[in-house]
């Protein structure tokens, strides 16, 4: 994410006008997703600037993605839920650490407009943050109970991965141990929205019984809607997995992680190294790069 400036003069303001929007907790959105077999899209500040005709560094501007992305976020389906930003109700962001609090107030004084045409006041929506849980928060002694609790929404799942070529999700770790089963398909690490049909038929390929979860940047949120409305359950899961590595490095900071690619660290993209992991391998089905 961008660093913008805030001024707590506007505070104020952006509070009022941004006032209103019925956003549910992590836990609460976890429960739906768990009780009622939910899907979920999310839209972070990537893709509300997509919207809105900015790209990212991960994916260019696509004039067809942010119509897309734009058709999700309108969207009214009973069992896909649409996840946005908790920090929305700005109390929410005094959780925060001081350099993501500021960066919050700040894209929410730039953006408050925008949101406001974008976001309904009589819609329910459902939390984006599940899946950031860890780094930005000031208080992290509930994260360990956060995580098994997140854990609910794949235990003995099937579940076939969508991610980019090196986001390697659960590779390392136990995040994904209690899977029934894991498959993988790999796509391109940028730029993904520029082969999406490719992608999506490859997908269609899974018999549906099986979880998608989906690990693709903005095009995950709009092969979330596609995938529900074709009769499969697709969890917009990105950031998951490194949220979870920086959890259990106790990292203080955003920082690399030397296997898989990190998008908001300095070069964490860059020099990215091998590995050499048979279950890993043996998880791929597919791989859609081009």
């Amino acid at each position: 994410m961008k660093v913008s400036k805030t001024n707590k003069n506007y505070t104020a303001k952006t509070e009022d006008i941004l006032s209103g929007f019925k956003i549910k907790s992590p836990d609460d959105t976890i429960e739906k997703i768990v009780n009622d077999n939910c899907s979920i899209a999310r839209f972070g500040d990537g893709e509300f600037d997509m919207i809105c005709g900015v790209g990212m560094k991960y994916q260019k501007y696509n004039k067809e993605l942010a119509k897309r992305l734009k058709q999700v976020l309108d969207s009214n389906e009973k069992g896909l839920l649409i996840g946005i930003n908790n920090v929305i109700d700005l109390e929410y962001s005094e959780k925060y650490n001081d350099f993501a609090n500021n960066f919050w107030k700040g894209w929410l004084h730039d953006n408050k407009f925008k949101l406001l045409k974008l976001l309904s006041k009589n819609k329910q929506y459902y939390s984006s943050n599940i899946t950031r849980f860890y780094i930005d928060y000031k208080d992290k002694s509930w994260v360990g109970d956060y995580v098994q609790n997140l854990r609910r929404i794949w235990d003995n799942q099937e579940v076939v991965i969508v991610e980019g070529e090196y986001s390697r999700l659960g590779v390392g770790n136990d995040l994904f141990d209690n899977m029934k089963s894991i498959q993988r398909i790999i796509c391109p690490s940028e730029n993904a929205f520029e082969i999406y049909d490719k992608i999506l038929n490859e997908i269609l390929k899974v018999d549906k019984n099986k979880m998608i979860m989906l690990a693709l940047g903005p095009t995950a949120t709009v092969l979330a809607y596609d995938l529900y409305k074709k009769g499969y359950r697709a969890i917009d899961i990105g950031h998951v997995d490194i949220e979870y590595e920086w959890f259990l490095r106790k990292a203080t900071e955003k920082i690399k992680i030397e296997t898989k690619y990190v998008t908001e660290v300095k070069d964490g993209e860059n020099n990215i190294q091998d590995i050499q992991d048979e279950k890993y391998e043996k998880e791929i089905i597919a791989r859609i790069m081009d």
